[in-house]
């Protein structure tokens, strides 16, 4: 199974320079607007069918309330969403949101579709650009997937994570069901969504990647705020 290393996400967490974020208009008077994480996925990251406050999401805001800056986690994941139709909707999404880091989890229903892993890459890289484009970072979320479709589909489409992410610098987590998916009460009774007691596993396995990102951007926001001072 591939791990990207943790001195390795730290070194990407440097080259996107989150001082740049810090001074993007979703950025901008920190002491009064919330540093925003918007999570953009499907139904993985939907909280399907429990309560919302039970959803990683909802777990991380709550894991963000203790630090110094004041972060609020907005969740927009829809179940059943495909890459395309996250393309369509992305621009109104991040005009309405403002995020300064976007968790984008996108691709698992497409898979499951057995749509083309090319289109994938292509809304997926297209939905890097709005990201950036707007002003914020994203963090890559790969899936895996049933074998339905023989190996040589399931490679293609797996590789479509990994392939992008070196190819445009994102940090990247490549699976983040991998490591619990099989154990016991881990998945629901359809074999697919993780179970409300997976949720905190879920965040656990983003964490390490998300953290480096959130303070780079709480660095650049408290430099940004002393020196008006």
């Amino acid at each position: 199974m591939f791990r990207v290393p943790l001195v390795v996400i730290g070194l990407i967490a440097l080259l996107w320079s989150p001082c740049a974020l810090a001074n993007s208009p979703a950025g901008e008077n920190p002491a009064q607007s919330p540093l925003r994480i918007l999570v953009y996925g499907d139904s993985l990251s939907a909280a399907y069918g429990m309560p919302d406050a039970s959803g990683w999401p909802a777990l991380l805001e709550a894991r963000l309330e203790d630090r110094d800056a004041h972060w609020e986690v907005v969740n927009v994941s829809i179940s059943g969403e495909t890459t395309a139709g996250g393309l369509s909707r992305l621009p109104q999404v991040l005009e309405r949101e403002e995020p300064i880091l976007v968790i984008l989890a996108l691709g698992g229903n497409d898979g499951l579709r057995g749509l083309p892993p090319q289109a994938m890459r292509e809304n997926l890289e297209a939905m890097v650009d709005a990201i950036r484009e707007a002003g914020a970072e994203p963090l890559l979320l790969g899936v895996r997937i049933p074998p339905n479709y023989g190996r040589r589909y399931t490679e293609r489409f797996e590789g479509v994570y990994a392939d992008l992410a070196q190819a445009r610098g994102l940090v990247f987590e490549p699976g983040f069901l991998d490591d619990f998916v099989l154990e016991d009460g881990m998945l629901m009774d359809d074999g697919i969504h993780p179970s409300e007691r997976a949720q905190p596993r879920l965040l656990d396995a983003i964490w390490p990647h998300l953290e480096p990102m959130i303070e780079g951007v709480e660095a650049c926001t408290n430099a940004r705020q002393s020196a008006a001072n």
